[in-house]
């Protein structure tokens, strides 16, 4: 068979542990190529590897797949060519093979073990090969091979031997592509910006034109930067020197920037090199907001290090921070740093791909769903899943230490032991309560799980905010299609105790987005400027977490109407911060601000018109259906004796609100305890004694004061008017 030429790509997460190449499907059916075959694949140097099926994307593109150790085998980069052909291999009759980086204790049980499963492995003499032992990687090196200068496979004829001592010279790159889940853009723009003028100057000479000297990435803690960059140096077999912002930093005079010197020289020469500078804003602030004399040094050195007089040659910076404005101006401009790459937090597939990755080396049970948990991980960070996979694997080993499947006081635990240990969905469930996204860890609180059927009545209410939180997150495809917005905000009115803190409870529990709650009042500060910071940060941290829902109790009291203010103007101050982040010129993006209040009158006109709070919904008392619901909800688990009548029950309490039914129960439960400790069930009569006791808290003049505000409201907003009648909405 003739060969054929192919680019290289990186292989998924799910292959990067494979020894297998995916080609473009157009290729194998035109090249006769089957799942199964082998092939011989040429780039500087000669190595093997079996076909599996193609992926439908690739088709059409020319690509062939191969994870970092094939690549290291062919001794290619993403982007190369190779030429692939189709061979059949013979059987090796003898392969030697020698640990990296690690001596072994090899015996002939742990020989037995590595070839059963090497069994099939296609390789070259000089081949790296990794295999799997009880999910950790065991790297060797293919040091002989008979028949030599062919393709092999191994059989159980082969004679396969292992030797004690590492093989040096040989160097596994730490981090690569396959390593990183989602991030495709910030990927390929960091190849074009770093790999190319690296490998091929020649490129840029001919264009006329300078490579890029700098990149500048930012984004929220836990995205992956500083992982981008250690994969960009292993990838692109660069010198690599790495900058933690504040060590350089020295009390002696001049020596910091003495420091930055010698790492630039450094990278000369050994250029093509690449300088990272982690947590840049540390070294290299804003000069005009610094007081010491040492941080504006550092600052003019790096800047003409960067583009100074002297030549910087093949020296590509990269530089990380999470704070890019403190960053000093003059660094970002072109000829510093070129490009700012934004990292973004994972979307549903990125959180999928990143949970392939960190689990790819971990024994899951069967019932472990990815998917799932990329859907219920909203506003997790790469570091956040990390996170998550590493807790759910200590609670799996934290049950098997507790059913004696590991003995802590043996010296070897049992590889049969071992293999029982799995890691469950439930595990992962359990660890999702330890491991709050980091975006909302100093605001994180733990919301009570209050479920759509632990409200009664409602019923519209709830199809509301289903409508207008569960359904964006649910159906975006549906929105996209009919040019549909989401809701950006929605008010909860209506008499205290009617279940408006409630149904935000069970909106956050049924979307399974991120929850911020605030509490009015808890916003004002003595300090001038930092109620509106407040404000800020929760709407930054909203952001960063989407989707999210931003629940805001008590409204009234931090966003009540301009004009009515003391003399520091406060709350002036704080509506208007409001107004600018709900419908300001940056925008909301799958946020849904929940507002609650009984007091509609006193929140700020500008904050009720659309596009800031587009739907005000009034959350009347219970009728009689309702009230019934909200009886059966609160006895569920009260003992009730026979002669109870719930429906009777619900005809009486006319004028009571959700909460003063509650209490009623509870209430009834206490007379039935007080009059015997011992008492089995709660009787009607307990009931009618806590009536007595227990009044209704809604009046009708309270009732004609939330209808006239509504139909002022509907005045207001014209396009309210032909909705319909209780429970009533806008």
């Amino acid at each position: 068979m003739s060969w054929i030429e192919l680019r290289v790509a990186e292989s998924k997460a799910r292959d990067a542990n494979r020894p297998i190449v995916r080609l473009d499907p157009n290729v194998m059916e035109q090249s006769g190529i089957m799942v199964g075959d082998v092939l011989e694949i040429m780039g500087r140097r000669r190595t093997a590897a079996k076909v599996w099926n193609g992926l439908p994307e690739d088709r059409g593109k020319g690509i062939i797949r191969m994870n970092s150790i094939l690549r290291k085998n062919a001794d290619v980069s993403l982007n190369e060519t190779v030429k692939v052909r189709k061979v059949d291999p013979k059987p090796a009759q003898a392969v030697k093979l020698a640990p990296i980086s690690m001596t072994i204790a090899v015996d002939q049980n742990f020989l037995q073990y590595i070839k059963q499963r090497l069994r099939d492995y296609v390789l070259v003499e000089g081949d790296v090969i990794q295999i799997y032992v009880l999910s950790q990687p065991l790297t060797f090196q293919v040091v002989q091979a008979r028949p030599s200068n062919a393709v092999l496979i191994i059989t159980d004829d082969t004679q396969l031997q292992i030797y004690e001592k590492p093989v040096s010279g040989v160097k596994i790159p730490p981090v690569t592509w396959e390593d990183i889940g989602d991030l495709e853009e910030a990927k390929q723009k960091i190849r074009e910006l770093v790999e190319l003028p690296l490998r091929h100057p020649e490129l840029f000479k001919h264009l006329g034109i300078e490579p890029p000297k700098g990149i500048l990435l930012f984004g929220p803690p836990g995205t992956g930067k500083t992982l981008l960059a250690k994969a960009v140096a292993n990838e692109a077999n660069a010198y690599f020197i790495a900058i933690n912002g504040p060590e350089i930093m020295s009390k002696y005079y001049g020596e910091s920037e003495a420091k930055l010197r010698e790492i630039f020289e450094e990278a000369k020469k050994n250029a093509p090199a690449i300088i990272f500078i982690d947590e840049i804003d540390a070294i290299a602030p804003k000069r005009e907001e610094v007081t010491g004399e040492v941080e504006k040094r550092v600052v003019a050195q790096l800047l003409t290090l960067m583009d100074g007089l002297q030549e910087r040659g093949q020296i590509v910076v990269i530089g990380a921070t999470n704070r890019p404005d403190a960053v000093d101006p003059a660094l970002r401009r072109p000829g510093r740093f070129d490009r700012e790459i934004w990292i973004n937090p994972p979307d549903i597939r990125g959180r999928y791909e990143i949970l392939q990755i960190h689990t790819r080396n971990m024994p899951l049970s069967p019932d472990v769903d990815l998917r799932k948990l990329a859907e219920m991980t909203h506003g997790y960070t790469g570091a956040d899943i990390a996170a998550l996979a590493k807790e759910a694997a200590m609670r799996a080993l934290r049950k098997a230490i507790q059913e004696g499947l590991v003995d802590l006081n043996q010296p070897v635990i049992p590889a049969e032991n071992l293999e029982k240990i799995k890691v469950t969905m439930q595990d992962f469930l359990d660890a999702m309560r330890e491991i709050v996204p980091s975006a909302l860890r100093e605001i994180h609180i733990e919301v009570p799980k209050v479920k759509w059927r632990d409200i009664g009545g409602l019923a519209e209410v709830k199809q509301e905010l289903r409508e207008a939180v569960e359904w964006p997150l649910k159906y975006p495809d549906k929105f996209k299609k009919f040019g549909l917005r989401a809701p950006k905000g929605i008010l909860l009115f209506g008499p205290p105790g009617t279940g408006k803190t409630l149904l935000a409870k069970a909106v956050a529990t049924e979307s399974g987005a991120n929850f911020i709650a605030v509490r009015g009042p808890e916003i004002f500060s003595k300090w001038v400027g930092e109620s509106e910071k407040m404000v800020r940060e929760i709407f930054q941290k909203a952001r960063m977490a989407a989707p999210c829902v931003v629940f805001i109790d008590e409204i009234d009291a931090l966003a009540s109407a301009r004009g009515l203010g003391a003399d520091s103007f406060v709350t002036e101050r704080v509506v208007a911060q409001m107004l600018a982040e709900m419908d300001g010129i940056r925008t909301l993006e799958n946020i849904v601000v929940i507002g609650a209040t009984n007091r509609p009158d006193l929140v700020d006109p500008a904050l009720l018109r659309p596009g800031r709070f587009d739907r005000i919904i009034y959350v009347p008392p219970p009728d009689f259906k309702a009230r019934l619901e909200i009886f059966l909800i609160h006895t569920r688990n009260v003992p009730l004796a026979k002669d109870v009548d719930l429906e009777e029950l619900a005809r009486r309490t006319e004028g009571y609100s959700g909460a003063d039914i509650e209490l009623v129960v509870r209430e009834a439960t206490f007379l039935a305890l007080r009059e015997d400790i011992n008492a089995k069930e709660v009787a009607m009569r307990h009931f009618e004694s806590a009536l007595a006791k227990v009044k209704p808290s809604i009046t009708p003049d309270m009732l004609k004061f939330y209808e006239g505000w509504l139909e002022r409201a509907r005045q207001m907003r014209p396009e309210a008017k032909a909705r319909a009648t209780p429970p009533l909405y806008l």
